[in-house]
């Protein structure tokens, strides 16, 4: 129990750290929901303007049906300058691992999974100094799912690649226009590939250029093997050329690529398992020795060199984890 110098009476540290921890969920909870509100009552206000619904006001800090007007038609001449800049838009990521989750509700996603972390961590009676962490640990969880889904989005769209090149291919051999042909990669092979795909053929029927329908999809989805056959179809757009013989060409240097990076993987799983063993056995000790003697370990915390050689030990366990992660990873 500890006393502040202007109170009188004593503060439990627990129950302080819960209302200070309540008091910050709350008020970011509020302030995500004013966020929403002021959104939807301009959008709304909008839309009423459009229909008729609400009369056009002529104040400059008003909104007008010809101001709607000439900002869509803005709007859409930037939308590439646009598009680029929200790459790293945090909003992209959602889009890339084709989630439906608003960012601001996979925040509240976050907290509550730190503060169910916390909350298990007290009925475990861990030590206070453990809690900052576990909430810490537990809301970048949903995070990494996040990220895990769109790395594995990533590879099943990268192993779909050849297929739909050759695909591209014998569709232009057999008389199609390269629109048709996207519409039957749409039609023969399955998701991520077929939805981006039907993506790009619906942007360039509704009169956006097949170029630049193509480069959208490799912001959704930056693989390099795609950004290939993106600049193979705008050069032969350009200059013209046998397009189905270079996919063709493509396609096969991907698929060896593949074969290649199969027996890297396989030469430096020993690498990669020993990376895995090297991080995980620190943690691993400190948890055993906790649990054998909690006194004995929280010297590293409640001592000024033992939190010193924490510290240390996280910074060198991450340049650690860097180096290993070098020295396997390969390109090809």
């Amino acid at each position: 129990m500890w006393t502040l110098a202007f109170l009188p009476f004593e503060i439990d540290p627990m129950m302080a750290s819960i209302v200070a921890f309540i008091a910050v969920f709350g008020g970011a909870v509020a302030a995500i929901f004013m966020m929403q509100d002021a959104s939807s009552k301009e959008i709304e206000d909008r839309l009423d303007v459009l229909s008729g619904k609400k009369k056009a006001k002529t104040k400059d800090n008003q909104v007008t049906r010809e101001a709607l007007v000439k900002e869509s038609v803005q709007g859409l001449a930037g939308f590439s300058e646009k598009i680029m800049e929200r790459f790293t838009n945090i909003r992209l990521l959602f889009v890339q691992a084709d989630t439906a989750i608003r960012p601001e509700v996979f925040f509240m996603i976050m907290v509550l999974s730190g503060a169910v972390g916390t909350a298990f961590a007290v009925a475990m009676r861990a030590a206070l100094p453990f809690y900052p962490l576990v909430f810490v640990i537990c809301a970048i969880l949903p995070f990494g799912w996040l990220m895990f889904k769109r790395s594995r989005r990533f590879k099943r769209f990268g192993k779909q690649l050849p297929d739909a090149m050759e695909l591209v291919a014998r569709a232009l051999r057999s008389g199609h226009s390269l629109n048709s042909a996207l519409k039957v990669v749409v039609d023969e092979l399955s998701d991520p590939i077929s939805k981006e795909f039907n993506i790009a053929f619906e942007e360039q029927n509704l009169g956006i250029p097949i170029e630049d329908a193509l480069k959208h999809v490799y912001i959704r989805v930056p693989n390099m093997d795609y950004k290939f056959f993106a600049m193979a179809v705008a050069i032969q757009r350009q200059s013209g050329g046998d397009l189905a013989e270079i996919l063709d060409k493509i396609g096969r240097i991907v698929r060896d690529r593949f074969r290649i990076m199969g027996q890297v993987q396989a030469l430096t799983g020993e690498g990669r398992i020993s990376g895995i063993v090297l991080m995980a056995l620190p943690l691993a000790l400190f948890v055993a020795v906790w649990k054998l003697n909690p006194e004995y370990v929280m010297l590293l915390f409640t001592d000024e060199l033992g939190r010193k050689m924490v510290a240390a030990a996280v910074v060198l366990q991450v340049i650690g984890a860097y180096t290993i992660k070098k020295i396997i990873a390969i390109k090809v």
